[in-house]
């Protein structure tokens, strides 16, 4: 049986790109483009019907936030693989069929797109999270002795598996969670290099020296607590 396959794309203020990355997704593949309209000002929900998706509304500001409404609808649709993408361009959709390959042919359960084995864009990634990735990623090895390249919001993961992570932050540290808690859980977990461009617009957390020192505490903090806490 053909698996149904959702993509769940939070947006705040993306009225500029993600009209781009809903037509650049391979409607053959993917059943369901399900935009989150995390609390926009702009035109984001408007553009995102216009061009196909579902759209679904977070009032309360944060990546997490986001990505916990779009898994309610995904739950709705009957969803088996879940594929989790930004929505300001600065990821290719042309490469979720690559995410997902290792899940329906390799017996994976979860799939992060590394953008550190990829290719990238002169500046698609400033020094800090550059610096953040390495630093996460080699704590995750020190603490769980298993390896990550990258916390990219670019990945894939099966509906049931997703359920059973029981995620909870609301904010920064989304990626995070989900990437200890697939090592704790013992699931299997694949990296597959992807490409990365500059986004079109201003980030939310590296665009701003705010968000990127509460992301980088957050993202230290969460390597140590659920070491202790999550079981």
């Amino acid at each position: 049986m053909r698996k149904i396959i959702s993509v769940v794309i939070p947006a705040f203020n993306e009225e500029k790109s993600i009209g781009k990355v809903i037509s650049e997704i391979d409607k053959t593949i993917v059943k369901h483009i399900i935009v989150v309209n995390n609390n926009s000002t702009d035109k984001t929900h408007e553009i995102a019907k216009k061009h196909g998706a579902i759209v679904v509304f977070e009032k309360k500001k944060g990546y997490g936030y986001a990505c916990l409404k779009g898994i309610e609808k995904t739950k709705e649709l009957n969803t088996d693989i879940i594929v989790f993408m930004d929505g300001d361009y600065s990821d290719f959709p042309t490469e979720i069929k690559k995410i997902i390959t290792p899940i329906l042919n390799e017996k994976i359960d979860f799939v992060v797109g590394s953008r550190i084995k990829g290719k990238r864009e002169k500046g698609s990634l400033t020094i800090p999270q550059i610096f953040g990735n390495w630093l996460a990623t080699r704590l995750i090895k020190l603490v769980y002795k298993k390896s990550y390249t990258d916390l990219g919001p670019f990945r894939a993961i099966k509906a049931t598996v997703l359920e059973d992570l029981n995620m909870r932050d609301k904010t920064y540290g989304w990626t995070i969670e989900m990437q200890i808690k697939i090592i704790i859980k013992k699931y299997k977990f694949k990296e597959i290099s992807v490409n990365y461009r500059n986004r079109i617009g201003v980030s939310k957390v590296s665009g701003t020296i705010k968000g990127t020192i509460f992301a980088g505490i957050k993202i230290i903090f969460a390597v140590f607590r659920y070491r202790f806490t999550f079981k």
